[in-house]
């Protein structure tokens, strides 16, 4: 048993702030009010005093890449749920671009009970098509009915028009999201740097921002079709933005991501930090930034999810058109949104916590992201003000721009399952 005292507890599923107790029992919470007693909790109980601090719901990120199978030397399941758990994350959804890919059901098997033997609830989407090649669809059937709790072919952008429509019919049909990777390799010359600034001071051609706004407008009208729940992944453009804004009015299934990178940096970071800022889609220009800000404002955005992305010090040591795009995210995610939305007005904490745990678990079907009587004890209780430095991670990599960077927002506890699985 534990009980937390004197915490500010935010839930933001049933929108409850305050000062407030919360005691938790065999992996429930079974009480949350005011004041919770010694002899009321019973004995054996421990106690965490979180007076200071916020008591929130656990994170839920939609959108990771542990990298396992295939590529352990840059993360695995175990090293990446210790990330997550550090940055306050309770539940993950895995990518499903291993080696080889998450479209069968051995793999599927593999990473689902490799997830079960980490403290966290490790979740995982399946592929869309077959070796992520864009031309046949996986047994989404079968894979739905063995764990899978979404479906993407993310890192590759699907072009073949027919075989969305047939994945939107079967997603529909499952109740599954299908989460979409929108580059449309047509419009770009070099992954990873916009099509701007960064671009010529490297003296590259870059991405053109039409490569997102392209697919991005051609999947929206697709799932108008068909009726399936979609996810447009780490948006970029502000145009991309619009066009998702003006779908949400009239459509209740298209959903957007937002990264914590593209939400504070802009092709500028790629012409100080080189590599270590270079990701697809690309970081852009300020007017973009200011777009995904006022998205996650005014709920056109839906979630806030990482893309964490590890790479090895190597393959980042590479010329910008050679090194892979990716930073890892996982912990620094909390302490960006609280220093870019929160503490500069943007979102209050209660929204945040909506876009970083509750709407994100709410869209796969996730019992998690909230915090409510009965409901699963997955916690996170971090101190809002206090500053900490990024400097060591707990993921295998440490490929990110932010390194050395003084931070808001230390975790103290995260608590999954009514389990301890991280605490300073």
């Amino acid at each position: 048993m534990l009980l937390i005292k004197n915490g500010y507890v935010i839930d933001p599923k049933n929108g409850r702030e305050g000062k407030m107790d919360v005691l938790i029992e065999d992996k429930k919470i079974v009480k949350i009010c005011p004041e919770i007693s010694l002899q009321e909790a019973g004995e054996g109980v421990r106690i965490i005093e979180a007076a200071g601090k916020v008591v929130a719901p656990g994170l839920v990120d939609v959108h990771v890449h542990f990298r396992d199978p295939g590529f352990t030397y840059k993360e695995d399941i175990s090293t990446g749920a210790e990330a997550a758990a550090k940055g306050g994350y309770t539940t993950v959804v895995l990518m499903a671009n291993t080696k080889p890919v998450v479209d069968n059901e051995e793999t599927l098997a593999y990473v689902r009970e490799k997830g079960k033997e980490t403290g966290i609830h490790v979740e995982t989407c399946a592929n869309i098509t077959m070796g992520m090649k864009g031309q046949v669809l996986t047994d989404m059937e079968g894979l739905a009915a063995n764990g899978a709790v979404g479906f993407t072919d993310d890192g590759i952008p699907l072009l073949d028009e027919e075989i969305v429509k047939e994945a939107m019919k079967r997603a529909k049909r499952l109740g599954k999201p299908l989460s979409f990777h929108e580059e449309n390799p047509a419009y770009i010359k070099n992954n990873g740097v916009n099509a701007g600034a960064a671009a010529r001071h490297y003296r590259i051609t870059g991405s053109e921002r039409m490569a997102e706004i392209d697919m991005v407008r051609r999947d929206i009208e697709l799932a108008k079709e068909t009726g399936a729940d979609i996810s447009i992944q780490h948006i970029s453009a502000k145009e991309a933005v619009e066009l998702v804004r003006e779908a949400k009015k009239t459509h209740s299934n298209i959903f957007a991501e937002a990264t914590p990178h593209h939400f504070t940096l802009t092709e500028e970071a790629v012409i100080i930090h080189g590599t270590l800022a270079k990701m697809n889609p690309p970081l852009r220009e300020e007017e973009d930034r200011l777009a995904i800000i006022k998205g996650l404002q005014d709920g056109t955005i839906d979630m806030i999810a990482t893309d964490h992305a590890p790479h090895s010090e190597e393959e980042k040591a590479r010329s910008i058109t050679e090194a892979p795009s990716g930073i890892i995210g996982l912990e620094t995610a909390l302490s960006l949104g609280l220093r870019e939305l929160v503490e500069k007005g943007y979102l209050t904490m209660m929204e945040l916590m909506d876009r970083m745990a509750y709407r994100p678990a709410k869209l796969y079907g996730l019992e998690a992201g909230y915090l409510e009587e009965g409901g699963p004890a997955d916690v996170v209780i971090f101190d809002k003000e206090e500053i900490w430095k990024a400097e060591t991670y707990a993921s295998k990599s440490s490929n990110t721009p932010f390194t050395g960077e003084a931070m808001p927002g230390k975790v103290y506890y995260t608590i999954c399952g009514g389990e301890i699985v991280y605490s300073i």
